[in-house]
């Protein structure tokens, strides 16, 4: 070959390189499976410390690998949480501040890194406010299959899934997957929608439970039962692709909520509108067999966006800096020394009205901010102009507010709400909210309201 013609090939191929590189096989990567329970609480998990034993299959899920105990959703809403979730950024910044919004397009996520390796990439959501439509999601995934089959809320609309339909039709795609295409892995996300509000009582399981479903049961006990059955449901979907509840070692499963719930602390119900802990606080865990450690419980401030870029570092791919996260691998499998950091939280309106400006949507939904550094827990409530403070430690459930009349905000929560404004006013590019009387119908059935 002359040359010339060897120089010129030689520059083609480090000029393709780049992109030989995302084609290349996956060889060995395993498999994904990141489970998300809507709404749930960690403090009404057996494993958590509840004195209920509502959740068995999840206890011995968090058993074979890596449990999170002090881990907080960004924001308390599954619209914005889930975005956070695949993007691992926070709200101010991915757009979809609250129900209803869309993500900004074309953002760098876990889904779409993993795909461009080859990864099979599908969502399964039984949740309504995870259409599409309303957030963007399905841009991020070869298929995005949203799963409104049965009329949950007391036979009044299809607005959500149970737990089964959901369970059937992650079966069916794994197995087909299978068939189709073995040996490349995949990457499936499901959201399950129990618990979230209005609780259906499981009869069935109230007697395990200790609840008497033949007197009058409260909605927290509505609740614990719909924590039961989704716990149910995990063991059938385990079972149904494991054959048991141990993970294969070819498969990283990571299990969290998307956020909590309030049930009733401070004379609310619902999340959404406050950074309690009750709704930010979630469980949070990993398992891959082989790999990380068994039975691990890690007492340091974990987030809901730390997920992305701790997977990709199990992986050995490369994060993107756009990935705000903090990675564990290193902690998980090297045996690092677990961070100590601050970390910060947002809350927003839930649904929008189709009224709306996009910048109007999205700077007038901010109703508080909030830092953790420590056992001390700083918040700042926008409606009133106030500051909250809490000392975790020795008041877990916010009860006594240790703030001075008049106190100010911090300078490190001052900073913070400049860069969250800064990103909400920079919005003005994104579409306004486009919600049909449908969807409206749904997500203020869910409790979603502006």
């Amino acid at each position: 070959m002359p040359l010339r013609t060897q120089t010129l090939s030689l520059l083609l191929l480090l000029l393709a390189a780049p992109f030989l590189a995302i084609a290349e096989p996956v060889g060995e990567r395993p498999n994904i499976l990141l489970l998300c329970i809507d709404t749930l609480r960690a403090d009404r998990l057996s494993i958590y410390g509840y004195e209920r034993p509502t959740s068995p299959v999840i206890d011995a899920l968090l058993g074979q690998g890596v449990r999170f105990l002090d881990a907080r959703t960004v924001e308390p809403l599954t619209g914005p949480a889930s975005a956070s979730l695949i993007t691992s950024r926070f709200p101010h910044e991915h757009g979809a501040t609250r129900n209803g919004l869309r993500m900004r397009p074309g953002m760098p996520s876990l889904p779409k890194l993993l795909a461009a390796r080859g990864y099979a990439t599908a969502a399964f959501v039984g949740n309504w406010s995870l259409k599409d439509r309303l957030t963007g999601l399905g841009e991020h995934f070869d298929l995005y299959q949203e799963v409104f089959s049965r009329k949950r809320w007391f036979g009044l609309f299809n607005s959500e899934a149970t737990g089964e339909d959901l369970t059937a039709e992650v079966v069916d795609w794994i197995g087909e997957h299978r068939r189709a295409r073995p040996g490349r892995p995949y990457f499936v996300w499901v959201q399950y929608v129990e618990p979230h509000a209005p609780y259906r009582l499981w009869e069935d399981l109230g007697a395990r439970l200790g609840i008497d479903t033949a007197t009058a049961v409260s909605k927290s006990d509505r609740y614990d039962t719909e924590v039961a059955f989704v716990d149910r449901q995990l063991g059938d979907l385990l079972d149904r692709l494991f054959g048991g509840i141990r993970v294969p070692d070819d498969t990283i499963l990571v299990f969290a909520s998307d956020h909590g719930e309030s049930l009733g602390d401070h004379d609310y119900w619902g999340h959404g509108e406050f950074v309690y802990d009750n709704s930010l606080r979630i469980p949070m865990g990993l398992v891959w067999n082989g790999r990380v450690e068994s039975g691990v419980a890690i007492a340091q401030p974990a987030l809901i966006i730390d997920l992305v870029p701790t997977l990709l570092g199990l992986l050995g791919l490369p994060s993107s800096e756009r990935f705000l996260g903090y990675d564990w691998s290193t902690v998980l499998v090297g045996g690092a020394e677990a961070p100590q950091r601050a970390t910060y939280y947002q809350a927003h309106r839930g649904t929008v009205q189709m009224d709306h400006t996009s910048v109007e949507a999205r700077v007038g939904g901010l109703l508080e901010l909030g830092r953790v550094v420590g056992n001390r827990k700083e918040v700042l409530d926008l409606r009133h102009g106030t500051v909250r403070i809490y000392d975790l430690s020795r008041d877990p459930d916010e009860l006594t507010d240790l703030s001075s009349p008049g106190e100010t905000p911090s300078a490190e929560l001052l900073a913070w709400r400049r860069e969250v404004e800064k990103g909400l006013q920079a919005s003005s590019d994104l579409p306004p909210p486009d919600l049909d009387a449908e969807s409206l119908a749904r997500l203020r059935a869910l409790g979603y309201l502006d």
